[in-house]
């Protein structure tokens, strides 16, 4: 019996890759100097700033400057960007259903609260766990691990939303089937654990959600206690 619904953010509610991909992008055209492509891969997921871009670059660049002129471009146009077609929708139909609605995020609390709360979404959600409440980020199970604790539900009971391959691994590993909706930055990657995949989250409606596969394609989820950081506040509320 489905019960729950767990989504990731970045990409797939919001679609804050391709503007932190763009914002990078122009930066680099105003210096005349192209992007590496290892580069623009390492940014999927990674929407809040925390990985360090720039020490692959030569040191003739004002690197400093660089990633403050990227931080305010990639902010201003992450926060213009629109929800994306189907996300309210689907939030909407599932709760008037009964269902439990969580965010399971790579990306950092304060991030995506603040798009969340920006775009008038955080209310749909019974809980937001986010990478800096577990040990280990996706592509480990942990982040499903603790939404699913947190929703009271079993792996079978729920369904995972994702856009790329880290986050549906992560959630395959933790027992939980997997919907794909791909973005721009990840349409061309596959997904051998997908048990469907949308072009869109307005094609995910409940009536298409009832016709799934089973659970059986879902692994035996790991029972492994999560290991959460020792300064972390456990609010489960």
């Amino acid at each position: 019996m489905l019960r729950a619904l767990i989504f990731d953010f970045d990409g797939l509610m919001v679609d804050t890759e391709t503007a932190i991909i763009d914002a990078w992008t122009r930066i680099h055209a105003d210096d005349g100097f192209t992007p590496r492509h290892e580069v623009l891969r390492a940014l999927v997921g990674h929407v809040d700033f925390k990985i360090d871009v720039w020490s692959a670059y030569p040191d003739n660049h004002d690197k400093a400057a660089l990633d403050l002129r990227w931080r305010e471009a990639a902010r201003r146009m992450m926060y213009a960007a629109p929800v994306l077609p189907g996300v309210e929708s689907l939030l909407a139909e599932a709760k008037a259903a009964g269902l439990k609605l969580a965010v399971a995020s790579n990306s950092s609390r304060e991030h995506v609260h603040g798009h969340l709360r920006h775009r008038k979404l955080e209310q749909w959600f019974d809980t937001i766990c986010t990478r800096d409440e577990v040990e280990h980020p996706k592509p480990e199970p942990d982040i499903y691990r603790l939404a699913l604790t947190r929703l009271g539900v079993e792996p079978g009971e729920a369904i995972a939303f994702e856009d790329s391959r880290p986050g549906h691994e992560a959630a395959h590993r933790a027992g939980l089937r997997v919907i794909v909706i791909p973005g721009p930055s990840t349409r061309h990657d596959t997904f051998p654990h997908a048990i469907r995949q949308f072009a869109s989250m307005a094609e995910a409606t409940l009536a298409a959600l009832a016709v799934l596969p089973p659970d059986r394609v879902a692994p035996p989820p790991d029972r492994v206690r999560i290991s959460l950081p020792t300064d972390v506040t456990r609010d489960f509320s």
